[in-house]
């Protein structure tokens, strides 16, 4: 560890110490509140991560704040702002009227800015106190990186004064560059085709680098909103950090995206990570994890050289705003600060109203407790709404006659969210928080046509959720951390068993391993085994209609329909059309017979209330874990 004093208030003699404070993914969560449950929480909310940044302020004499994208949408307050109520004449977004509260000295924008469209984007954007970038967001592409027509400035440089050791003041220019994963122009095709392309992260940054050295910069910053991935290099890669890190002239990343926390024991075991010191391949690196959760903090010691400023030493860390306590609770570590609350309360408290609004009823319990291990009726419902509109939509059209699927995937089950990241709607009224609860994110709905060897490969891609197992031992890990359960697809309208003991034919990420391997068994439409050659329609969502293209497939996939109405509002029109809902699970998929195997699992611990209704599998309770999650056994 580095000597104390190069990371106080003041540094030593001519020395100087600056601090750079990053928030990331905030994912519009200003207020500590979560909006489907209706109720407060501890472990997010800018307005908490407010309080660590002035602390942060107070112990030094010089700090800048940064923001690395994902600002405005996914939460509730979010979708209201951009779908329900809109920016009518010039309003100033929550989001940003707390960023401004907090003087905020610039921002990247992540891929999820995209989702509203660019008019709403820029309108929220052309609000801002601060200087908003992005080097490969393009409008055009040019001969190389330098020549780029660009939606927004690709860097800025800040011109500031340093306070030394000595309290001697200098001036400073500080070089931000922003970048986000090029693969924005895939996750939203529909509404960027024509519009916006992108280039590869390293490309982008090698070819701009010199150029904000050139243009005076003393040190750079590069804020990207990407990921802590491979070590290797790969054109268009979307988790980039590695290879950011190596690259000439970077004195400090700043990463995010994949809600991870560096430096952490998440990445222990990594030769080329020192968590101690808060590095990756000797550059000063920090994440600072989701939803305001933490405050990422990179001190520079600083030495004149030459007349400009070089780096001497780093500390990277996360503060976080909330600790987990020993019945796995989360414990506040910090209060909300009035000033950014107020800045966003009109927003918040019209969201409250939104949420709060009825819009039917249930007659049984929802839930996502066990939607990764069976069928799940509120993964049922969803896919039974993007049937009911495809079908309509699609009626006395050549594609109508096919036979009709539906995908869907549970969005809320834990994982680095926590214990509380999951659905859990009780047996009465149903508010419009439970069907933002039901299906978290703004997807509008689409319609493929494809083969059934398409339906074979999408399944065995979901199929990668599961660790490879073996029979005949006890107490297996089931579900494989690495893989996000809104990639684990369920397909209505098929029968269908998962063999997890088979190796996986696809990556946790999706990309094909071996095409020989599969999981899937016993496929059947209409109780007949699939006809690989038939053709259907699949009802989905315009993410999955954007990155099919991963499967190992020939080609025969092709979007025959979609539109902009939010699978939401679908969702909403089948609920009022249903109410009261009487849902009972439909049998859909389950695991091959495993004798003599089981396998442990976490999920809440209030699904211990709910085994009694599990229909088809053997599940027990084995005992409350340290961190706030209960552990499960299913058996085979």
């Amino acid at each position: 560890m580095t000597a104390p004093h190069l990371f106080s208030a003041g540094a030593t003699g001519t020395q100087a110490h600056l601090r750079i404070l990053q928030t990331t993914d905030l994912h519009a969560h200003v207020y500590p509140f979560d909006y489907y449950q209706d109720h407060e929480v501890d472990t997010a909310g800018l307005a908490r991560t407010a309080a660590l940044i002035a602390s942060a302020r107070a112990e030094v004499a010089n700090s800048i704040l940064l923001d690395n994208g994902d600002l405005l949408h996914g939460s509730a307050l979010g979708d209201y702002m951009a779908y329900d109520r809109g920016l009518r004449d010039g309003d100033l977004h929550p989001v940003i009227a707390a960023m401004n509260a907090l003087r905020f000295d610039a921002a990247n924008v992540g891929n999820h800015e995209f989702n509203f469209g660019l008019p709403f984007l820029m309108a929220a954007l052309g609000r801002a106190a601060f200087p908003v970038i992005s080097a490969n967001a393009l409008t055009q592409v040019g001969a190389d990186a330098r020549r780029d027509a660009r939606l927004l400035p690709p860097y800025v440089i800040l011109d500031r004064m340093i306070r030394d050791g000595r309290g001697v003041r200098h001036p400073i220019r500080i070089g931000v560059l922003g970048l986000l994963p090029p693969q924005i122009v895939t996750w939203d095709e529909g509404l960027l085709r024509g519009r916006i392309q992108s280039r590869c992260m390293v490309q982008t940054a090698a070819a701009l680098i010199p150029e904000i050295r050139e243009a005076g910069a003393d040190i750079v910053v590069v804020l990207a909103h990407t990921g802590i991935g491979a070590v290797a290099y790969r054109e268009g890669m979307e988790n980039a950090a590695q290879p950011l890190a190596r690259l000439p002239g970077v004195d400090a990343l700043i990463t995010g995206h994949t809600h991870m926390v560096f430096p952490s024991p998440q990445f222990s075991g990594v030769d080329t990570f020192d968590l101690q010191r808060g590095r990756i391949s000797g550059t000063p690196a920090v994440m600072a994890g989701f939803w305001g959760s933490h405050l990422g903090l990179i001190d520079l010691v600083l030495d004149r050289d030459g007349g400009r400023w070089r780096v001497l030493d780093s500390q990277s860390m996360a503060r976080p705003i909330a600790v987990q306590g020993r019945d796995g609770d989360a414990i506040g570590l910090v209060r909300s600060v009035p000033a950014v609350t107020r800045a966003a309360r009109g927003g918040h408290e019209a969201t409250l109203d939104y949420m709060r609004s009825a819009v039917g009823e249930t007659q049984v319990p929802l839930h996502s407790y066990f939607a990764v291990i069976k069928d799940c009726p509120s993964v049922q419902i969803i896919c039974q709404a993007q049937a009911r509109f495809v079908a309509q939509q699609l009626a006395g059209t050549e594609h109508g006659a096919l036979p009709l699927l539906s995908a869907a995937a549970p969005f809320k089950v834990g994982g680095w969210a926590g214990p509380q990241n999951y659905t859990h709607i009780p047996v009465g009224p149903l508010y419009q928080r439970n069907l933002a609860d039901l299906y978290c994110f703004p997807n509008t709905i689409s319609a493929l046509r494809l083969t059934g060897a398409d339906v074979v490969e999408w399944l065995e891609r979901s199929a990668s959720a599961f660790c490879q197992v073996t029979l005949g031992v006890q107490d297996q890990v089931l579900l494989n951390d690495g893989f996000p359960s809104y990639n684990f697809d369920v397909i209505a309208g098929l029968t269908y068993e998962i063999d997890p003991t088979k190796p996986a034919r696809y990556s946790v990420t999706g990309q094909l391993v071996d095409a020989r391997q599969g999981r899937i068994r016993n496929l059947c439409h209409a109780g007949q085994p699939i006809d690989v050659t038939a053709e259907f329609i699949l009802a989905t969502n315009n993410y999955r209609a954007s990155t099919q293209g991963a499967l190992n497939t020939a080609g025969t996939i092709r979007e025959v329909f979609s539109a902009t109405s939010t699978i939401r509002n679908i969702l909403l029109n089948e609920v009022s059309q249903a109410s009261p809902l009487a849902l009972k699970p439909v049998a859909n998929w389950r695991f091959v017979a495993m004798p003599d195997t089981s396998f442990v699992f976490e999920t809440s611990p209030l699904a211990a209330a709910f085994l009694p209704e599990l229909q088809g599998v053997r599940v027990d309770h084995v005992m409350n874990c340290p961190n706030g999650f209960g552990r499960y056994r299913l058996w085979g």
